[in-house]
Formats: C-alpha cells, sequence, structure tokens
C-alpha cells in the first residue's frame, strides 16, 4: 500500500473494501444466484413457493446469521474462528444449568449465556495474539475444549428448559419469529459499523497490511482479541436462539455448524485472506444457504446427495474468490 488510510479516522473508505459500485454489482449478482435457485426449487416442487416455507426458512436461520455476522469479522482480519459451534452449544448449556440447576431468575440466566460466549471469544483471540499462535489451531482446541464443558454443564444430557425463553423464537409479523428480526438489526449495525466506524476501518486495514496499521501507530492486537470476543458473543447468542427454538439445551448441538457459517460468509464474497467483506453479502450468503438446504429437502435429496451439493457449491466460491483476488492483484500491479 502506498498509502495508510487507516492513520486517519476521517479516512472515507477502508483500505480493500471496494469501491461502491463493486459492493452493489456483488449484492446483484447473489441476489441473482439466489433468484435462480427460488425459481428452480419452485419449478421442482409444488410446495417451495409458498408461504409456509419461506416462513420456515426466515425461522430457521437467525443463529446461522449471527455467527455469519462474527465470523465475517474474523475473516477479513485474516483469521478463522472454529469454536463457533461449541460455543452455541456451551451458552445454551449455561443458560439452562442457570435456569434449571442454580435457580438463576431467566434474565441473568441469558446474561450468563451470552458472557459465556464472550469469554470463549475472547480467550480464543487473546491466546491467538499472546503466543502468535494461528487462530486457526486455537480455535480447533477451544472446539474440543469448550464441547467437553457442554458435556460437563449438562451431564451429557438434553436439558429441557420449555418455554422459559422461548419469547425469542415466538413468532411476531406474519409468523416471523423475533429471533429473525433481531438477527437482521445485527446484520445492519454490523455492516454499518464495518462500513462507517474507525474500528471497522482498522478491522479491515489488519486484514489488508497489518504492518501498515502498526506503522501507523495502531496496535493490531487488542483489535483482534475484540473481533474474536465479538464473534464469541454472537456465537452465545446463536445458542440462546437455539434453545429458544428448540425449548432444550443439547449439548451436541451446534457440531459442524462452523463449517456454515464459514461457508455462508465465503459465497457472500469475504475473502479468505482477508482485506474484505460486506456483512450485507454474507446475509445473502446464509439465503442461499437455507434456501440450498430447504429446496434439497423438499425435491427429495439425500443425505449425502445434500452434503455433496453444498460441498460443491462452497468450493465454487472460493474458487471464484480466489480468481477475483488475483485478478484484483494483477490490475495492482
Amino acid at each position: 500500500m502506498s498509502t495508510m488510510p487507516v492513520a486517519s479516522p476521517s479516512s472515507p473508505r477502508s483500505p480493500g473494501s471496494g469501491s461502491l459500485l463493486g459492493q452493489f454489482g456483488t449484492y446483484i449478482g447473489l441476489i441473482v444466484v439466489l433468484a435462480g435457485m427460488v425459481g428452480l426449487f419452485g419449478s421442482l416442487s409444488e410446495y417451495f413457493l409458498t408461504r409456509e416455507t419461506f416462513v420456515t426458512i426466515a425461522n430457521e436461520i437467525p443463529a446461522l446469521a449471527v455467527m455469519a455476522v462474527g465470523m465475517t469479522f474474523v475473516l477479513i482480519i485474516a483469521g478463522i474462528d472454529l469454536s463457533v459451534g461449541s460455543v452455541l452449544a456451551l451458552s445454551a448449556a449455561v443458560t439452562a444449568a442457570a435456569i434449571l440447576q442454580w435457580h438463576v431468575p431467566v434474565p441473568l440466566a441469558t446474561l450468563l449465556g451470552l458472557a459465556t460466549g464472550l469469554v470463549c471469544g475472547a480467550t480464543t483471540g487473546a491466546i491467538s495474539v499472546a503466543w502468535r499462535l494461528p487462530s486457526f489451531i486455537v480455535s480447533l482446541g477451544m472446539l474440543e475444549a469448550v464441547r467437553g464443558g457442554a458435556y460437563l454443564v449438562t451431564d451429557s444430557r438434553t436439558q429441557y428448559v420449555g418455554n422459559a425463553i422461548a419469547g425469542l423464537a415466538a413468532p411476531w409479523i406474519g409468523g416471523i419469529s423475533a429471533a429473525f428480526l433481531l438477527a437482521l438489526v445485527l446484520v445492519i449495525v454490523g455492516q454499518l459499523v464495518l462500513s462507517h466506524t474507525v474500528f471497522g476501518r482498522y478491522v479491515v486495514g489488519i486484514g489488508t497490511n497489518e504492518e501498515a496499521i502498526r506503522l501507523a501507530g495502531v496496535d493490531p492486537r487488542p483489535i483482534r482479541i475484540v473481533v474474536f470476543a465479538l464473534t464469541g458473543l454472537l456465537a452465545g447468542l446463536a445458542g440462546l436462539m437455539q434453545a429458544a427454538r428448540l425449548e432444550a439445551a443439547d449439548p451436541n448441538s451446534g457440531v459442524g455448524v462452523e463449517l456454515q457459517v464459514i461457508a455462508a460468509v465465503v459465497i457472500g464474497g469475504t475473502s479468505l485472506m482477508g482485506g474484505r467483506g460486506s456483512v450485507i453479502s454474507t446475509f445473502f450468503g446464509v439465503l442461499i444457504i437455507a434456501v440450498l438446504e430447504a429446496g434439497l429437502a423438499q425435491v427429495g435429496a439425500s443425505e449425502p446427495s445434500k452434503r455433496i451439493i453444498t460441498g460443491a457449491v462452497i468450493v465454487v466460491a472460493v474458487i471464484i474468490d480466489t480468481l477475483r483476488q488475483r485478478r484484483a492483484e494483477r490490475k495492482a500491479a
């Protein structure tokens, strides 16, 4: 980078964020893909283009959406967090244990669940930063440790909380749950933070050129820790959303969900190399994943077939991202 716009908080554009025209083009491309998938499954299944299908999709994606918001920030700083599924399970387990075993009031129990996610994420970030370890390795270890914690808290059994926190999943407008509306709010807030705050510019700058950020007088270490802590907090919220929808906390919940989260973020156009991403685009990626799964289920695809197709979509998204990155590097040269 020949200049360091991050050094000035008044800089109008984050480094590596791309032009508004480029972002608009990405949005249009994702909308076209989403519309094409809806049209395809609508032609293959007479039940797909119904209100019930879309309400079901909307009420099933909040947990994935809020985790994807946090993962977008993590990938933009060129990191990764594989522990979000386990953090989801532990946060839900702590909330259920607080209500059922410790007889803590529900509002305080939910705060304990969120705090659990926050601590897990901050721990991952702090260890990665303090010992300069790849976040991939640290979060992989956290994945196992936190999952073990979920089993200990629940005694390896599903904890049924009933309607104690069911209000989060209760239908509001047209059958849409409060959790979905909250997820939409968090997507909008996440995009505003990324695009219009100094913190957002630092996040993009770290992923684009961390050394330039350091030379500009900004310590990237606390920013990295905050990003991981934010991701853990949102994973904790996702745990509450899932427990509210199922009225139970299952220590096995969230197994493999980190792959879905990363897939949604990558499909949305966030670079695996860091420095570029959009929370709005990530939300479109979540919708694409959800529509793909719902459509395949309705047309009767087997579980192995669904996994193969979903995996192929992820690989294609990564290839497209790599080609886009190489084209950008050629233009810069």
